[in-house]
């Protein structure tokens, strides 16, 4: 048993820019819950192939949702350290990676024996008591050079039930060509800046952001020192904190476009938007517009109460099922070891632009040397987990009702904060 250090879906995927490169980390676009078009699931033998001190050989399944390459050098590397033990880590992609483990974690004939997956989907599975907790298979020393974030988002109810692997955050990224002289370092002297450089009836724009998603709007509400839902499954849509960074937030969204994903993307991409509030899924898009990218993390903007912008991180982690544990227990123990390593976190860093769970890894000089990879870093060290109680799951709709109805329809906060407040406990009291 070990203590937790210590939030909206984990959108899409994790990447970073590495030296003279743009590309992505991750899942396959459009995915911040594992779907793809896959359907089937494939037979396995987990049942029959049985971990002992034989030397037997012994192959560990885990289902993905990912970048196929990136997962067969995950598992090259993993393979390689563990070739004169017998142990073969193989991954096998899925559609709707979450939804197939509730139906198959208790299916020791047909499901994986781990999967690979966004942290905010524990508490469901933690619940359903499908999970072995890697503290179970795992010694504390072998995870110590773990970033605390990491843990912390693969922690539920005081026990660590998943491995971290890599993560992603928010970030404030601009166009070199188009931003004037230096990035300010406060809120206050941002929203400066756009005033001074924001053109709304020309339909140019200094920053763009999705103004009204509660996931980008999360890093003022956690800098305010508000909260969307807390780890007791308390909603605060109406505590004071929040309601203070939605009004906050508000005279930037008058400075910025509608607010959905596709047009303030397309702003940014299309050189209308000098900076643009987004992550590492926004990559490719970048780089084929032949934009000259600049980064920044968020938390090097002090917000006016002093503390600075903290965006919520999604933790890709690795999940180990119960019947797995049970019949494999040594060769998982191995595997998870390794995945430990900062082998694992160079790797990905080097190849996929990946920002890794190990903090050992950045001590690598080409990883290092990666704009995208260091502002998350240093993100990680104020970041927010995304919350992963199975609640959390019914608080974005009522989060975001309230920042529509703030920053489009002009309702009064407080008085829009206790609706939404009302919405979100009853959704809360529907689930039970």
């Amino acid at each position: 048993m070990r203590k937790s250090i210590k939030k909206k879906l984990s959108l899409l995927l994790a990447g970073a820019m590495a030296a003279g490169t743009l590309t992505g980390c991750g899942q396959d676009a459009e995915s911040s819950t594992g779907i793809t078009t896959e359907g089937a699931v494939p037979e396995t033998d987990n049942a029959t192939e049985e971990a002992s001190t034989s030397g037997e050989p012994v192959t560990i399944t885990a289902w993905h949702d990912n970048d196929e390459a990136m997962m067969e050098a995950l598992a090259a590397v993993v393979n390689e350290k563990l070739a004169g033990e017998n142990i073969t880590l193989r991954f096998e992609k899925k559609s709707d990676v979450s939804g197939q483990i509730r139906l198959y974690g208790t299916d020791a004939a047909n499901g994986p024996d781990m999967y690979l997956f966004a942290h905010d989907s524990l508490g469901g599975f933690a619940e359903m008591g499908i999970l072995e907790p890697v503290g179970n298979l795992i010694s504390e020393d072998k995870e110590a050079d773990l970033l605390p974030m990491t843990i912390e988002a693969a922690s539920y109810k005081g026990e660590q039930y998943l491995m971290p692997v890599y993560y992603e955050t928010l970030l404030f990224m601009y166009n070199k060509s188009l931003w004037k002289g230096e990035v300010p370092s406060t809120t206050d002297e941002l929203y400066d800046y756009m005033v001074e450089n924001t053109d709304t009836n020309a339909g140019t724009y200094a920053l763009v952001n999705q103004h009204s998603n509660s996931y980008n709007v999360a890093p003022f509400i956690n800098g305010f020192g508000g909260y969307i839902i807390d780890k007791d499954a308390n909603p605060g849509l109406n505590v004071q904190e929040t309601k203070d960074a939605i009004s906050y937030n508000k005279k930037f969204a008058e400075l910025q476009a509608d607010g959905d994903y596709n047009t303030v993307t397309a702003l940014f991409n299309e050189g209308n938007a000098a900076a643009i509030i987004g992550g590492p899924w926004l990559i490719s898009g970048i780089k084929e517009a032949g934009i000259d990218l600049g980064i920044k993390s968020l938390c090097d903007f002090t917000l006016p109460n002093g503390d600075v912008m903290t965006p919520y991180s999604g933790v890709q982690c690795l999940g180990v099922l119960k019947y797995a544990a049970e019949s494999k227990k040594e060769a998982l123990t191995r595997v998870l070891e390794v995945l430990a390593e900062p082998e694992v976190g160079i790797t990905l860093a080097k190849e996929f632009n990946c920002a890794p769970a190990n903090s050992k890894a950045y001590e690598d000089a080409d990883v290092a040397a990666n704009e995208m990879i260091l502002a998350m870093e240093k993100s990680a060290k104020k970041a927010v987990p995304m919350s992963n109680i199975p609640e959390m799951s019914v608080m974005w709709g009522p989060a975001e009702s309230l920042l529509a109805a703030v920053n489009k329809s002009g309702e009064d906060v407080d008085t829009a904060a206790d609706k939404y407040q009302k919405e979100a406990l009853q959704a809360i009291a529907d689930m039970q």
